[in-house]
C-alpha cells in the first residue's frame, strides 16, 4: 500500500517537499533543480534561518569535507553507518564534493590535517552559495514552518530534519511506523574535576591516545586541556566512537591518556634512557613536546618532584613515571553541555531505507537524508560530507522518478 498523501499524477509538474533547511536538505534541493529544472521544490524550515548549524561549523569557517587520505577504513570516520557511506561514495564521493563546490565558485584549501575549508575561511560563503542557487533556480524556502505531521499534496517528500535530541522530536514520523535508534549526543568534551589539570588550561598536546578503561574505545590526535577538563580532536573522536557507552554510564568513566605521541612503555623507556645518566633535575630535563608546567603536573602524579635527579631514580620510580606518561587516568564527571549538540548518534534505523535510493522501503516516495538517520561521524568534515552525499543521492533518486 502506498502512503495516502502521494499524488501520482505526473501530467503536471512534479511537486517535492523537503523538511529541513540544513546542509543535506538545501544541497538536495539545489541538485534536484539542476537535474529536473521544472520540478516544484519547497523547503520547510522550522527555524528563522536556513542552515543555521552550517553557518557555525568549524568555528564559523565551515569544514566542508576531508580528503580521507588518512582514513584506511570508513569505520574510522563513521562509527555508525560506514557500510552505507561506502556504498554511497560510489555515487557522490568526497572528490566529487570538492569539484562541486569549486565549480559553484567556492575555492577550497586543504589543511595539513586533511580537512578541507573554503579559502575564504567563512562558512557564510557556503551558506550564501546554496541560498543563491536555491533562489536562482526557483526553490521555495519557507522558514518558521515547523512540521507537526507529514505534509500532504506532494509527489515526493524528503525528510532532512537533522539530529533529534529526543525521540519525541521524531514524533511527526509516527504514522510511518519506523524502527528508531534512541538518540544520544556525540562529539562533546569531557568534564574532569581535577584542579591541577584545570590549572593547565589552554595547553595543547599535539599527539595523544585517549581511551576508556575496560573497553576497546580509543582515539588519537591533539588534546586540549580546558578549565572544565579535556577537549580537542582526540576527545571529540572518542566521544563519537563511545557515544552510547558514555550515555549508558552517565558520562562518568575512567579516561586514560597516553601523553607520549603514541609510544608504548618500552618505547618511552628508550626515549628516557639517555636522561638517566645525567645528574640534572627532572623538572629541567624532559620530553620536548611537553611543556614545563604540564611535565611538573605529571611528575607530581607519579609521586616525584621537580628537584629529583635523573640519576637518582630507582626502578620503582621509573616504573611509576613511565606508567603515568603512557596511561594517565582521570575520572570524568560528565560531558560539556553546549546550547545545541553538534551531532546526534541515533535516529531512524538504516534498516528502514533502501540503501541505494534512500527511499523508505514501506513508502517509496518518502526519502530520508542527513542526521535524521542513524549515521554520524567524527570531527573533521566527515559529517558534512555525509550530508552532501546523501542530499545528492536523494536528488538523483527523485529525478529518476520523472
Amino acid at each position: 500500500m502506498q502512503f495516502p498523501f502521494i499524488n501520482y499524477s505526473y501530467l503536471c509538474t512534479m511537486k517535492v517537499a523537503i523538511v529541513g533547511a540544513g546542509a543535506a536538505g538545501c544541497f538536495c534541493a539545489v541538485n534536484l533543480k539542476r537535474m529536473l529544472p521544472h520540478v516544484d521544490v519547497t523547503v520547510l524550515e522550522r527555524g528563522q534561518r536556513p542552515m543555521a548549524k552550517l553557518s557555525i561549523t568549524g568555528g564559523g569557517r565551515c569544514n566542508l569535507t576531508n580528503t580521507f587520505r588518512d582514513i584506511t577504513h570508513l569505520s574510522q570516520a563513521y562509527p555508525r553507518g560506514w557500510r552505507l557511506m561506502e556504498r554511497l561514495f560510489r555515487q557522490f564521493s568526497p572528490q566529487d564534493t570538492i569539484v562541486w563546490w569549486q565549480e559553484a565558485g567556492v575555492p577550497l584549501v586543504e589543511q595539513p590535517d586533511q580537512c578541507v575549508f573554503p579559502r575564504s575561511q567563512d562558512a557564510m560563503q557556503v551558506v550564501g552559495t546554496l541560498l543563491h542557487e536555491m533562489q536562482a533556480r526557483g526553490v521555495k524556502l519557507l522558514t518558521q514552518s515547523p512540521v507537526a505531521e507529514l505534509p500532504l499534496g506532494y509527489d515526493a517528500l524528503v525528510i532532512t530534519s537533522g539530529g533529534a535530541p529526543r525521540l519525541g522530536s521524531l514524533s511527526f514520523l509516527s504514522s510511518l511506523n519506523l524502527s528508531l535508534q534512541p538518540p544520544v549526543p556525540s562529539l562533546f568534551a569531557l568534564n574532569i574535576n581535577f584542579t591541577p589539570l584545570q590549572d593547565l588550561t589552554g595547553i595543547v598536546v599535539e599527539d595523544t591516545i585517549v581511551s576508556l578503561a575496560g573497553t576497546r574505545f580509543q582515539a588519537q590526535g591533539p588534546l586540549l586541556i580546558t578549565h572544565f577538563g579535556m577537549s580537542g580532536p582526540a576527545i571529540l573522536r572518542l566521544s563519537s566512537y563511545a557515544a552510547r557507552h558514555l550515555a549508558e554510564h552517565d558520562y562518568k568513566v575512567t579516561l586514560t591518556v597516553n601523553w607520549m605521541q603514541g609510544r608504548n612503555e618500552e618505547q618511552v623507556r628508550t626515549l628516557l634512557h639517555p636522561y638517566l645518566g645525567t645528574n640534572k633535575k627532572l623538572g629541567n630535563h624532559h620530553p620536548q613536546h611537553l611543556t614545563s608546567r604540564h611535565w611538573a603536573m605529571l611528575l607530581d602524579r607519579a609521586s616525584l618532584t621537580a628537584n629529583h635527579r635523573w640519576d637518582a631514580l630507582n626502578h620503582k620510580e621509573m616504573n611509576r613515571l613511565v606508567a603515568t606518561l603512557t596511561s594517565d587516568s582521570y575520572e570524568t564527571t560528565g560531558r560539556r553541555t553546549y546550547r545545541a549538540e553538534f551531532v546526534t548518534c541515533g535516529g531512524v534505523s538504516l534498516s528502514n531505507i533502501n540503501p541505494n535510493t534512500f527511499a523508505l522501503k514501506s513508502h517509496p516516495n518518502i526519502f530520508l537524508a542527513g542526521e535524521v538517520l542513524d549515521v554520524d561521524a567524527i570531527t573533521g568534515g566527515f559529517n558534512l560530507q555525509a550530508a552532501w552525499t546523501m542530499g545528492y543521492v536523494v536528488a538523483k533518486s527523485i529525478s529518476a522518478m520523472s
